[in-house]
């Protein structure tokens, strides 16, 4: 699926990865979902998936967070999933 549907949580999503990783050219997001509601899996470089997930997953429920609140813009709910 597009980020068409969801642009501006899906670039809030790619802005905050892409600003934490070490690699920001190896940041992909995926989308997929319909009907207002999305999943983003986020996938990273080797070496910075604890980066994106921070210590206790504190920093993943912060993006998950912000792109949840960037994504009511959009009229839709979002998830994001960070895969290994």
């Amino acid at each position: 699926m597009s980020a068409d549907v969801i642009p501006t949580a899906v670039s809030v999503c790619e802005f905050i990865c892409k600003s934490i990783v070490s690699d920001p050219d190896a940041v992909d997001i995926e989308v997929d979902g319909d009907d207002g509601r999305f999943e983003l899996t986020v996938t990273v470089g080797d070496g910075d998936t604890g980066r994106v997930i921070g210590r206790r997953g504190r920093t993943a429920q912060a993006i998950r967070a912000v792109v949840r609140a960037a994504a009511a813009k959009d009229d839709a709910e979002v998830d994001v999933e960070f895969a290994d």
